[in-house]
C-alpha cells in the first residue's frame, strides 16, 4: 500500500484534516474531541490572525486515497525575530490508530524540508502558533482523561518520534492538588494579613457581565508577566489577539473561578480556572448545536474537577503574598462550589519553587507532556 503526503490546499482537505483524530481515537475513553466551531476558526488563515505573522502550511498523508495522517509545520517570523532564533514548529501530528512509524517519519520529514527551505536550524513540537495552544506530547498519566487545550496522544508517538532524532526540550509537569476542608493556618494568617494593610484589592465576580470588563486588563497583565518571567515558547499578543483569546474563552469561563488583584488602579495579579467539562464535550462529540452546549454546561454544573488555565503576578509584586491572596480566594469559591480537586494544567520542570509548593499543598503530579526538539 503506497503512502502519499499532499500539502492541504483546499476546504475539503481541511475537513479532512480537522476530522482526522476523531476517528483516528473512536472508542478511547479519555481522549476528548475539540470544540469544532472553534477548531474551524483556528485552521482558517481568514479567522485566526496568527496566519498573518506565521507561515503555515498543513499536510494529510492518504494510503490508497484514505487519510492516515495529517501534521501541521508553523514558522512564527513574530517570535524568531523576537527571540532571535531560527526556528520552527510543528503540530498536531497525528498518525494511527496502530502503531505507524512510517506514517509519522514521512510527515515530519516533509516538514522538515520546508522548514530547512526557508532556512531554520531547529524544529520543535508539538506546538501551536502561541503557547495558549496545546504545547507537549503526553508522556505520563495515559489513564487521565484530557483536559481542555492538551494533548491527549498514542501511547506509542513519543517513543516514534523519539526515533527519528527528536530529543527533550522541555518537559511539563501537571498535579492533582486536592481542595482541602480547612487552610492551613499559615496561609490564612498571610491572606488576613495582605487583606488588613489594604494595599491590594482583590477583585472577584459574580456574573460574566460584571467580569467582562476586567479580560481586557488581565489579559494586558499576562502579556508583561509571561514576557518577564521569560515563558518557554511565549510571544506578546497584540490587541486583536487579546480580543479573540477574550471571545474564545468568555463563554466558557465561569466568574467565580476568576481573581484579580489590583494596587490602586494597575492590575498586578490574576488567576482563571474554569470547571473540567470535558465530559459534556465528549457526549456533545465537539458540536455546540443543537444541543451540545447543554450537555457541556451540565457536566460543568456537575464537575468536581477545577481546571487552572492561567496565572500570573507583576514582577515588582512578586514575593509578596499575592499568589496566597488569590490561592486562598479561590480555593474558597472551590469549597463553595463542591469541588474536590484541582488540575493545575502545565507547569514547566524548571519552575521547582511553584511545584514545591503544589507539593506542600498535597498536589500529585499525574502528568507529564514533553515537547521535542531537532537540528536541521
Amino acid at each position: 500500500m503506497s503512502l502519499e503526503i499532499r500539502e492541504v490546499i483546499s476546504g475539503r482537505d481541511r475537513r479532512a484534516f480537522i476530522a482526522l483524530p476523531a476517528r483516528l481515537h473512536a472508542g478511547r475513553p479519555n481522549w476528548v474531541p475539540p470544540i469544532y466551531r472553534d477548531e474551524k476558526n483556528y485552521f482558517h488563515p481568514a479567522k485566526n490572525k496568527a496566519f498573518a505573522y506565521c507561515d503555515v502550511r498543513l499536510w494529510l498523508a492518504r494510503r490508497d486515497g484514505r487519510v492516515v495522517g495529517r501534521v501541521m509545520g508553523i514558522i512564527n517570523r513574530r517570535f524568531n525575530e523576537y527571540r532571535g532564533v531560527p526556528l520552527a514548529r510543528f503540530g498536531y501530528l497525528e498518525a494511527g490508530p496502530g502503531p505507524e512509524p512510517e506514517t509519522v517519519r514521512a510527515l515530519l520529514e516533509r516538514v522538515e524540508a520546508w522548514a530547512r527551505e526557508k532556512g531554520m536550524t531547529r524544529l520543535v513540537g508539538p506546538y501551536g502558533f502561541t503557547d495558549q495552544d496545546p504545547e507537549g506530547f503526553l508522556i505520563e498519566g495515559f489513564e487521565n482523561r484530557a483536559t481542555i487545550a492538551t494533548y491527549y496522544n498514542f501511547e506509542w508517538m513519543p517513543g516514534c518520534v523519539e526515533a527519528l532524532g527528536y530529543a527533550k526540550d522541555i518537559d511539563y509537569f501537571v498535579y492533582k492538588i486536592p481542595v482541602p476542608k480547612e487552610f492551613p493556618e499559615f496561609y490564612l494568617k498571610i491572606f488576613e494579613r495582605i487583606r488588613r494593610r489594604g494595599q491590594y484589592t482583590l477583585l472577584e465576580f459574580a456574573s460574566r457581565k460584571e467580569l467582562k470588563p476586567h479580560i481586557r486588563p488581565v489579559l494586558s497583565l499576562m502579556n508583561e508577566c509571561y514576557v518577564d518571567s521569560n515563558i518557554y515558547g511565549y510571544t506578546p499578543l497584540d490587541e486583536g489577539e487579546m480580543d479573540d483569546l477574550a471571545r474564545r474563552y468568555l463563554p466558557v469561563v465561569d466568574p467565580r473561578f476568576v481573581k484579580a488583584v489590583k494596587k490602586g488602579d494597575e492590575y498586578v495579579g490574576f488567576i482563571v480556572a474554569i470547571p473540567d467539562m470535558t465530559a459534556g464535550i465528549q457526549k456533545a462529540g465537539g458540536k455546540l448545536l443543537p444541543f451540545g452546549f447543554l450537555r457541556i454546561l451540565r457536566a460543568a454544573k456537575r464537575a468536581k474537577q477545577l481546571d487552572l488555565l492561567l496565572g500570573g503576578i507583576k514582577e515588582s509584586c512578586r514575593g509578596l503574598g499575592l499568589d496566597v491572596l488569590m490561592g486562598v480566594a479561590q480555593i474558597r469559591s472551590a469549597q463553595k462550589a463542591g469541588f474536590e480537586v484541582m488540575d493545575t494544567h502545565h507547569e514547566m520542570e524548571s519552575n521547582v519553587k511553584v511545584r514545591g509548593e503544589m507539593e506542600k499543598m498535597g498536589g500529585i503530579l499525574y502528568k507529564k507532556f514533553r515537547v521535542y526538539t531537532k537540528p536541521l
